[in-house]
């Protein structure tokens, strides 16, 4: 059977302006480089989610690379993408494996696969123009910044059971975002945490116990999501926090198909149903199995921009590889010996920086905060989730992340409707 891509030139060489289309590819040497340095781009990121929330990183690392073959395969090969760990699901994860165990949150991922899949399909029979209206850039600002501001008390937490290795992490993460250009400036977080990683041997904060007995090649170990007839309070319990991950997941998604379009062909753009959909199936398989939900990830478009290079079949061999980590349990028990205070340090700019990247949404739509609608949609929003405000209602618990995206969406569409029918607005 012919492979799907067109050699790009002698496939040895790329012109200064030239760009390697999707359907193409360079010599199949070049093509593993290139998939190799999106596996390190990916891969900073998305084990420190497994790290954060108790899952097994080996397991994590397998269904992200199942999941990125299915998402090629669903986008006809046509949208270079790779669907890493997402951190909207950390809060989520953590409060549920917290109160009801590991199965609830799994049960939680999955069902965020099942809604992103049924948006996927409904976009791909009537386009994107409905979520733009659900949630304007005001509105998916203000939850992307809330998801992130609302994790701050963890990074802390960590920070403070080693603040020496955390303050090393941090300022390693700092440097190398300033001192190295290119894809090695992009890799910051990756390179921040071996330096931290190194000043915690040094001082004796990493166990190596696990890793010894640890096989070379082996399954990573299966969780399967809790059963909800078995425990409906519990399970149904853990929902509110999850389902809105799904309006991130969809304004991730979406952002990152019209970035792939501008560098790329604009067509691209017709394929975000079936992103979505791609997607959703990828998380609802990883909440199956004992892995993390997924998402499609900006580290590889930094990749791609620093390279020209959007070939998918570099994108085959990143998930491939991601397969093989996934079924080396060394692999796993090594970033297990990750200590806390290099999880502080980390997070403290990570979690950060996803907060920044919602106020970052509201400065390149160019949001006016001159106008009271978009004051106290983005200050209600904001404060609840910062604050963590929760809300019990019998068996179920509305978090600070739930409680502050009902209010953006509400405060907004519900202060619009009212402007326009008082013509105030």
């Amino acid at each position: 059977m012919a492979l799907p891509w067109t050699l790009h030139g002698d496939g040895k060489t790329v012109e200064a302006q030239a760009v390697v289309g999707p359907g193409e590819r360079l010599s199949w040497p070049l093509t593993i480089g290139i998939g190799s340095q999106h596996v390190v781009a990916m891969f900073g990121a998305t084990f420190l989610v497994p790290l954060l929330t108790g899952f097994p990183p080996s397991t994590t690392l397998l269904f992200s690379g199942i999941g990125t073959l299915l998402f090629l395969l669903i986008t006809g090969n046509k949208l270079p993408s790779y669907l890493g760990s997402s951190f909207a699901f950390i809060a989520p994860i953590t409060a549920a494996t917290a109160s009801a165990g590991m199965g609830s949150a799994l049960f939680g991922i999955m069902a965020v696969g099942v809604l992103l899949a049924l948006v996927g399909v409904i976009v791909q029979l009537t386009g994107t123009g409905w979520i733009d209206r659900l949630m304007p850039p005001i509105v998916s600002g203000a939850i992307v910044a809330l998801i992130g501001f609302n994790l701050a008390p963890v990074a802390k937490a960590n920070f403070d059971k080693a603040p020496l290795t955390a303050l090393i992490t941090l300022v390693a993460v700092i440097l190398c975002t300033v001192l190295f250009r290119g894809i090695l400036g992009r890799l910051s977080i990756f390179l921040g945490v071996l330096v931290g990683y190194v000043a915690a041997i040094f001082f004796g904060e990493v166990d190596f116990s696990r890793v010894a007995d640890a096989a070379w090649i082996g399954l990573p170990p299966f969780t399967a999501p809790a059963n909800p007839f078995e425990n409906p309070a519990a399970v149904f319990g853990v929902l509110p926090a999850f389902l809105p991950v799904v309006l991130v997941l969809i304004a991730e998604n979406v952002g990152h198909i019209k970035g792939v379009a501008q560098m790329t062909d604009a067509k691209v753009n017709r394929l975000t149903g079936r992103a979505l959909l791609a997607d959703g199936l990828a998380t609802m398989l990883a909440g199956v199995g004992g892995g993390s939900g997924t998402t499609t990830y900006g580290e590889n478009i930094g990749v791609m921009a620093a390279t020209r290079i959007y070939s998918t079949a570099a994108y085959w061999v990143a998930g491939i590889v991601a397969i093989l980590l996934g079924l080396s349990p060394k692999v796993g028990a090594i970033i297990f010996t990750i200590p806390d205070g290099v999880l502080g340090g980390v997070t403290t700019a990570l979690y950060g920086l996803i907060g920044v990247i919602g106020v970052k949404i509201w400065f390149d739509n160019k949001v006016d905060f001159s106008k009271p609608v978009n004051q106290f949609t983005a200050a209600t929003a904001l404060i609840i989730g910062i604050a963590d405000f929760t809300l019990n209602a019998g068996t179920l618990s509305f978090n600070g992340i739930a409680l502050g995206t009902v209010a953006a969406i509400v405060i907004y569409h519900l202060m619009t409707w009212l402007g326009r029918v008082r013509k105030t607005a």
